[in-house]
């Protein structure tokens, strides 16, 4: 096992790892033991019933959380004509076509999320190697290719984040800052698992929910009891 620091060790001396905490509960604890010197990202790792080696298991989608995520995010798009006009309008930080590929294939990634017209594919394609590996590549299921810019776009700003299962069936996900109040956290985490157990497969059986942890940049994990985060969703 890695040795762990003073700092750390103090932080999870305050966690019950025998507890499966209600979750305004578990957001309070985690701003108590968030010990690093910046503004920590509030994490969600869920552990899902499914095998995502299998196509009608996999899970991926989108959520707006009720309180953004903390963090300003700069938003590319690939738009051409009116489309362009209508994402700059809308507070798109990068708009273009080839001239954006150039710059992308020459190593620049100084944004957050793509978003791309239909019709912007063929520009877009090629730069699947590149935006692939880094999660930016857009994709329909996600909402990132679509002629309604001026929509997507604020959702983005306004705190959209994309979730989706990986190889071991587990979604690793930010849904707010440490500095937030306990109820926005509580909230944002609550519309995150409503929206993962909307987007449950039908292919998947049994307990799709198998385990909910949350916590702060390097800090110490804390369970969740996920019925009470679904019975808050359904509230």
């Amino acid at each position: 096992m890695p040795q762990r620091g003073k700092k750390y060790e103090q932080a999870a001396a305050l966690v019950d790892r025998t507890k499966m905490y209600p979750p305004t509960d578990a957001v309070e604890l985690l701003k108590q033991t968030s010990y690093v010197g910046f503004d920590a990202s509030a994490e969600a790792h869920i552990r899902l019933g499914v095998d995502p080696r299998h196509a009608d298991q996999m899970v991926r989608g989108t959520v707006v959380l009720p309180h953004g995520t903390g963090k300003k995010i700069r938003v590319l798009v690939f738009a051409q004509g009116e489309k362009a006009q209508e994402a700059l309008r809308s507070g798109a930080d990068e708009v273009g076509g080839d001239d954006l590929a150039k710059r992308i294939e020459a190593g620049w990634l100084e944004f957050d999320v793509a978003l791309a017209t239909p019709d912007m594919m063929g520009t877009v394609g090629r730069l699947g190697r590149i935006l692939g590996r880094r999660g930016l590549m857009p994709n329909p299921k996600s909402g990132t290719i679509t002629f309604d810019l001026e929509r997507a776009i604020k959702e983005v700003k306004a705190g959209r984040v994309e979730f989706k299962v990986d190889k071991a069936g587990i979604i690793h996900t930010a849904f707010g800052k440490a500095s937030f109040e306990p109820q926005q956290l509580s909230e944002n985490l609550v519309a995150l698992v409503d929206a993962i157990n909307r987007a449950r497969p039908s292919a998947a059986k049994g307990q799709y929910f198998r385990s909910l942890t949350v916590a702060s940049t390097m800090g110490p994990g804390i369970r969740i009891d996920v019925p009470a985060v679904l019975a808050a969703a359904s509230a």
